[in-house]
């Protein structure tokens, strides 16, 4: 979750379990999807990756490689069988060949993909999250009315409202961008989330306040309500603090 998921969405071959959870719960900190997020999310199918960015929603291994955040699904008792396996395979590490040799061997021994529980809503998903704002994916759901829709609602509104509106203009931008643009303008965005409202002010200040020191689980959001949150307080998120040629990640490509 939240940061091995950047860690681990870098791997050339990406192994679950049944029992593997996958998540960028980072709205629930009053954060966004960083450490790569909005990248991979950004290229989920569908508007799957604006469901997952602003819910937090919990994969399952099967739904991971549904979503296209896993590659090969493991019985979970095999992993002590993996290491020895694919040393009788490996030849140089890092190259081609090696990679597509441990793809191989992971793949004789996995399982067949399940249905993912996110199959029966994957429809809805895409009509509710591919609208423009926050305020209309609400409405959406809300007129939706079933009970997918009212628990989705439910998570939602546990959410920092900026950051969940930060969160969606995160993943759009991203689609069309390269990984290492992506992560220049995550470095900036992080940096807002402490900068622009300084100490208590910050919603990630609060969303940890509440989460992890106090443990009152009440975040005082603000704004406290979606329709709240202006384009200004957004787009504020995406102007870099630093000219181009002073930017911390610009030796990236």
């Amino acid at each position: 979750m939240g940061g091995g998921m950047g860690i681990s969405q870098g791997a050339a071959v990406r192994v679950v379990t049944p029992h593997s959870k996958l998540a960028m719960p980072e709205t629930h900190i009053g954060l966004f999807p960083d450490v790569g997020g909005g990248w991979f999310l950004a290229r989920c199918p569908g508007s799957l990756g604006e469901y997952l960015a602003l819910t937090g929603h919990v994969l399952q291994g099967g739904e991971a490689l549904a979503a296209g955040l896993a590659d090969v699904l493991l019985p979970a008792e095999s992993l002590a069988q993996v290491v020895p396996a694919l040393a009788q395979e490996l030849g140089p590490l890092g190259s081609e060949a090696t990679t597509q040799a441990v793809r191989e061997a992971l793949q004789a021994m996995a399982l067949p993909q399940p249905a993912a529980r996110l199959d029966t809503h994957r429809s809805a998903i895409d009509r509710h999250f591919s609208l423009p704002t926050v305020p209309a994916i609400l409405d959406s759901l809300e007129a939706e009315g079933s009970d997918w829709a009212r628990q989705t609602v439910e998570v939602l509104h546990h959410r920092s409202p900026l950051m969940m509106a930060v969160s969606l203009e995160q993943v759009r931008r991203a689609r069309q961008m390269s990984l290492a643009e992506d992560l220049r303008m995550e470095r900036d965005m992080v940096r807002h989330c402490f900068h622009l409202r300084p100490g208590l002010a910050s919603e990630t200040v609060e969303g940890i306040r509440a989460l992890a020191v106090d443990k009152d689980h009440s975040p005082r959001w603000n704004p406290a309500h979606s329709g709240e949150v202006t384009d200004e307080m957004v787009q504020a998120f995406f102007r870099s603090p630093w000219p181009a040629v002073a930017h911390p990640l610009r030796h990236l490509d």
